[in-house]
């Protein structure tokens, strides 16, 4: 999968390859079902990770994006631990401007990982910058105002404002993670980390049960949008 230049419906920033799939590997996998076209940009390669390769970790992203139905994947290939600056939150931008998606995700921007929150409030800086009609960006790039931004929820639980049924995708969101064996499973000669103990992958899907749980569904995943929602009547 490479970047395309057709609007899309949902593009996810992550931080690291799997952090959307941690975070809102449903989301999307629901709306590529449903005809949707979705794209993820992992602005890094997640090369300090203790466990696997860069090149492991590409093949690993290509598996889960294939799982999870994705129209197109793209790396920036920013470097991990050193994200912010202009020219990125400029290259991000671009991306937003040349695939004109309706809706944004971006990590929620607090988190244990420092990467985490860097890449929330790059990209909102970046959906702000992409819908200022006079900020030349070159490459013939019109400005595009994005319809929401939502932020997914990666290690730390908040409380989520807007939850999205999941029930029929969960299997299919649990594959795309593990997909990433290198991080998921410990195998010989592998170290410790968060991500490889059992527990992790049980809070996951506990919390998709939790969330599930309060509309009355089996799974559900979490947003916050970065604007109050708005509706016409209550009853």
């Amino acid at each position: 999968m490479t970047s395309t230049t057709t609007p899309v419906d949902l593009l996810a920033f992550g931080a690291h390859p799997d952090d959307v799939e941690i975070g809102a590997g449903g989301i999307l996998a629901k709306h590529a079902q449903a005809g949707r076209r979705t794209v993820i940009c992992d602005l890094t390669e997640a090369e300090l990770s203790s466990n696997g390769t860069v090149e492991i970790r590409r093949e690993e992203a290509r598996r889960a994006g294939e799982i999870l139905g994705l129209a197109s994947r793209i790396n920036l290939g920013f470097p991990d631990r050193g994200l912010g600056g202009r020219e990125q939150i400029e290259a991000m931008t671009r991306v937003i401007r040349r695939l004109r998606p309706r809706v944004v995700l971006a990590p929620y921007p607090k988190d244990r990982h420092p990467d985490h929150v860097a890449a929330g409030r790059m990209v909102k800086e970046a959906v702000f910058d992409a819908g200022i009609r006079k900020l030349d960006l070159g490459e013939g790039l019109p400005s595009h105002r994005v319809e929401r931004l939502y932020y997914y929820f990666i290690n730390d639980v908040e409380r989520a404002q807007l939850l999205v049924d999941i029930s029929g995708v969960y299997e299919r969101k649990e594959a795309a993670i593990l997909a990433y064996r290198s991080q998921f499973l410990r195998e010989e000669g592998e170290v410790e980390t968060p991500l490889n103990q059992p527990h992790y992958l049980a809070m996951i899907r506990g919390r998709a049960q939790l969330w599930g749980q309060q509309i009355g569904v089996d799974f559900a995943e979490g947003l916050a949008p970065e604007r109050p929602l708005s509706v016409e009547w209550l009853a």
